[in-house]
């Protein structure tokens, strides 16, 4: 009797060792599930990733399409980014859009049928630029924007602007130090097309504003053009003869507005501008241009062809869609250093 009692005992215990094995085999299956359902998971993921990624239009041709290169700005974008397109291996068309959309909107057709692996474009309006950029997505090919953005998002692969806001505000600044911060001014705005225009007025406002002795008595659109800046700043000069100050929207109006000042004997009034191009620190460099705020265009131009580069290769850039590069604040101080939109320590 005790023999059996001794076997039921050794039988049950047995089991339970079969069924503690048997749940711990069970645990391991339920992992290895979970393990292999993550991996499909995450491969279905990248494999809808890669899929969506736009692939280029099949050629080896990198379109740069900015505005006028009449500009030394729009020049200094342009030839940055083909000689960096060209170092990648890459071919370049680069064409001009004059500020025109419907003349954009053609080179964006030309770059369809050219079957272009990728779009530089400094555009030609926030809003008429979106559906070009679209067609040329709905083409597989990749638009990465420069200096100026478009009003959407999720189109373009990058746009990689200017911290405008930042470098108006920088050189207002220093412009409301050179007027002791009293005297009354006028202002030259840019395209009123571009969300640039808008951004850096807004921006010079909100320092100057804050001085109650500062008083704007003329505001008027120059277009970036520097015929403009000159005709509308002698007019202002004879309508305004009081001012001590000018603030504009780019170099190429402040340069303008300079030419207009000598021509009329004003070498009083404090000139301000942002872009930082060469014939602006030549103005700044003898004194009579306060400063400027310098976009690194050149580095902007840069950074946006590699990104196409990685993108093609990559499927990705690894980065945000919009990307801000702060501006430097350009005055007698430091202008020795800047030289082609490029800023150097010494």
């Amino acid at each position: 009797m005790k023999k059996k009692m001794l076997s039921l005992v050794l039988v049950a215990a047995m089991a339970m060792t079969a069924l503690v094995g048997c749940g711990g085999s069970k645990k391991e299956t339920k992992a290895e599930t979970k393990a292999e359902t993550a991996a499909e998971t995450s491969a279905e993921t990248k494999a809808e990733t890669a899929a969506e990624a736009l692939p280029g239009g099949g050629s080896n041709i990198i379109y740069i399409i900015t505005p006028s290169h009449s500009n030394p700005f729009f020049k200094t974008e342009a030839d940055t980014a083909a000689a960096k397109a060209k170092e990648l291996g890459y071919e370049t068309v680069v064409v001009s859009h004059d500020d025109d959309a419907t003349k954009q909107s053609e080179l964006f057709d030309a770059a369809i049928a050219d079957k272009a692996a990728a779009i530089i474009c400094d555009n030609a309006g926030a809003d008429a630029t979106v559906e070009a950029v679209q067609r040329a997505r709905d083409a597989g090919i990749p638009t990465f924007l420069i200096d100026r953005e478009i009003n959407a998002d999720g189109v373009a692969i990058s746009q990689i602007v200017a911290n405008n806001y930042q470098g108006a505000k920088a050189i207002a600044e220093a412009w409301v130090e050179a007027m002791g911060e009293e005297g009354k001014y006028a202002e030259l705005l840019g395209k009123e097309s571009d969300t640039n225009a808008g951004v850096r007025s807004s921006a010079f406002h909100e320092v100057i504003d804050q001085y109650d002795t500062l008083e704007m008595v003329a505001q008027q659109t120059a277009n970036w053009d520097q015929t403009e800046g000159y005709n509308k700043t002698e007019a202002i000069l004879q309508s305004n003869p009081e001012i001590t100050g000018i603030i504009c929207g780019n170099d190429t109006m402040a340069v303008g507005a300079v030419e207009a000042c000598k021509a009329a004997g004003r070498s009083d009034i404090k000139i301000i501008g942002v872009d930082g191009s060469d014939e602006a620190a030549a103005y700044i460099a003898a004194g009579e241009m306060t400063g400027t705020a310098l976009q690194q265009c050149a580095l902007i131009a840069e950074m946006a062809v590699e990104q196409a580069d990685a993108y093609l290769k990559n499927g990705t850039t690894g980065l945000e869609e919009k990307q801000l590069v702060d501006c430097l604040a350009i005055t007698a101080d430091n202008v020795a250093n800047l030289k082609t939109f490029v800023y150097t320590e010494k």
